[in-house]
């Protein structure tokens, strides 16, 4: 498989790209789907998602306070 980097990937491989994606290759192609979840249910008035692209996961903290996470009722993903 050819991947949009232009790298190539063996059948039966996977992989994880710079945009937290996992990817997997076999003879059908190559799919990819996000590897992280993303918090969807929240007080977004008082609180904001930051993604950290190292360890590929959102925290929710409070937009005055980054200390201070919030509580995050459903993810998806």
């Amino acid at each position: 498989c050819l991947d949009e980097e232009g790298k190539v990937h063996e059948f039966g491989s996977n992989w994880r790209t710079e945009d937290c994606n996992d990817c997997s290759c076999s003879r059908g192609g190559i799919g990819c789907c996000t590897g992280y979840m993303t918090p969807v249910d929240y007080d977004e008035e008082k609180c904001e998602s930051i993604f950290n692209k190292e360890t590929c996961s959102y925290k929710v903290v409070e937009k005055d306070d980054h200390s201070k996470e919030c509580p995050v009722h459903s993810w998806v993903g």
